[in-house]
């Protein structure tokens, strides 16, 4: 049963005797004639809300209205949501808490989103700002992984919230999303100014401060887009996604490059790497692997399988003893190790095409063969010590390898042997490349890699090693006649 309420009206004038304020017993609140002064005084209404068992008793208080049409037609309005309940206490208590949530001086929720969140099965009740739905939609998500809680949850607490929290979700515009990224710009260019700045104090103080790179801002953008997606969609908060219409740079892929002998004058004059991603020459990919055989004997193995079949650092460390087998001459990519923090997390692969099944040459079989006899010798030398944790690349205590530090010895390797600075996961482009200058056809490489589409394969991951290039590179200029001298 829902409550009638009640319309009053009221002053702040006070008894001059006592001090205390008179409200609706003031005399000014009437004329002569008994109805009610137009000059003095406000309207306002009381409403009885429902409570839960064992609760106490809550009422909906409004007051300062101007008229008492205006009084009128909020407690309506309020009635009209308890209404919706249609006589189902728990989601009546659920349009109560939302009333009673509404603080004085705010509108009343809109009658036709809680009627679309009651037809779509969904609580009534709504966050008010967007910092407040933001935390909410994230601890209500199911199904991710931890690193991408751990992504969406940094996005959260860096960008988002200190930008867009205040803001009442039902009020968020595609012009507060697109002042947010403007904001983010105008940073990155004070970032890049101060480290560039010749005032050494200026520098200091942006010492270790990076920009926001597009990739990452689209990262940013999308983890908004999938929050207020779910807003539209699933919670019915909003009608539509104000994250649409915003903007961004295009944040594409960067091209590989190669080490060639002037790119490598240019890193050692300015400090530079010519791209991100930088791919080795054959011929320095073979002094790598030989400095590692020599210097760390332990994880040459798994750089040397990155180099031969293009495996990312994850799916190295997570692959099992079962995954390989070398009698048939081939391992199989099913879960990778990551990490969360620092934290390494075993999990399946990204995709369907990720999980897949790589064919092994002779010469990393052999390699690989030899690396299985030195474990043996670890375990031999450990006994019973020896702990079964099913892993193929371990420690020599037996133990998995955290990926993080497989990456620091490589980088450590990297930079002893004097070579040319790549990253590990390079290693994988590398292998690309050499593929497809070895023969390979774009689908073999895209199998290999475990990438879900022809043209990521072809746009990412192929770079051109320019000395297989030059026997054809005046096969143009060789077809046009000229005239001697």
């Amino acid at each position: 049963m829902i409550s009638e309420g009640s319309i009053t009206k009221r002053c702040t004038c006070k008894d001059p005797t006592t001090g205390k304020r008179l409200n609706a017993s003031c005399p000014k609140l009437r004329r002569p004639g008994g109805s009610w002064s137009t000059i003095h005084g406000t309207w306002g209404y009381q409403l009885e809300l429902p409570t839960a068992p064992g609760r106490s008793r809550r009422q909906l208080r409004r007051s300062g209205l101007d008229s008492r049409d205006a009084a009128r037609g909020e407690l309506d309005h309020a009635r009209s949501l308890l209404a919706l309940a249609s006589g189902d206490e728990h989601l009546a208590v659920q349009i109560g808490d939302l009333l009673y949530a509404c603080k004085s001086g705010s509108p009343l929720p809109d009658r036709d989103t809680v009627a679309a969140r009651v037809r779509a099965g969904v609580a009534a009740m709504t966050p008010a700002t967007t910092g407040e739905y933001l935390t909410t939609w994230l601890a209500g998500r199911r199904g991710l992984s931890p690193k991408t809680v751990r992504g969406y949850g940094d996005h959260l607490r860096a960008y988002l919230i200190p930008h867009l929290g205040d803001i009442p979700l039902q009020n968020l515009r595609t012009s507060h999303i697109q002042a947010m990224f403007t904001a983010l710009d105008t940073r990155n260019e004070e970032i890049r100014a101060g480290r560039a700045s010749d005032d050494p104090t200026v520098r200091m103080k942006f010492r270790g401060v990076r920009p926001l790179k597009a990739a990452s801002m689209r990262r940013l953008y999308a983890t908004l887009r999938v929050a207020l997606n779910d807003a539209v969609r699933r919670a019915k908060l909003i009608p539509a996604n104000p994250a649409l219409g915003v903007e961004l740079e295009a944040g594409s892929r960067p091209k590989a490059r190669v080490w060639t002998p002037k790119a490598i004058e240019w890193w050692q004059t300015s400090g530079e790497r010519p791209s991100p991603v930088m791919v080795w020459r054959p011929e320095q990919a073979g002094q790598f692997l030989d400095y590692a055989q020599r210097h760390d004997p332990v994880l040459y193995p798994l750089f040397a399988l990155i180099l031969h079949r293009a495996l990312r650092r994850g799916e190295a460390c997570g692959l099992r003893d079962h995954d390989v087998d070398l009698g048939e001459a081939y391992l199989t990519v099913v879960q990778q190790i990551t990490t969360v923090g620092y934290t390494p997390v075993v999990r399946k692969v990204k995709s369907d095409a990720g999980d897949r099944v790589i064919p092994l040459g002779p010469t990393t079989v052999a390699l690989l063969a030899e690396y299985q006899k030195m474990r043996q010798e670890w375990q031999k030398a450990s006994g019973d010590a020896w702990p079964n944790t099913g892993f193929f690349f371990v420690r020599p205590d037996g133990q998995p390898w955290h990926p993080q530090i497989v990456s620091d010895r490589f980088d450590y390797l990297v930079t002893a042997s004097g070579l040319p600075p790549v990253r590990l996961h390079d290693l994988r482009h590398c292998a690309a490349t050499y593929l497809r200058h070895g023969g390979a056809d774009m689908k073999e490489i895209q199998e290999v890699l475990g990438h879900s589409t022809i043209g990521l394969t072809s746009d990412t991951y192929t770079s051109v090693i320019l000395e297989l290039r030059r026997p054809n590179a005046d096969a143009a200029a060789n077809l046009i006649p000229r005239k001697a001298g």
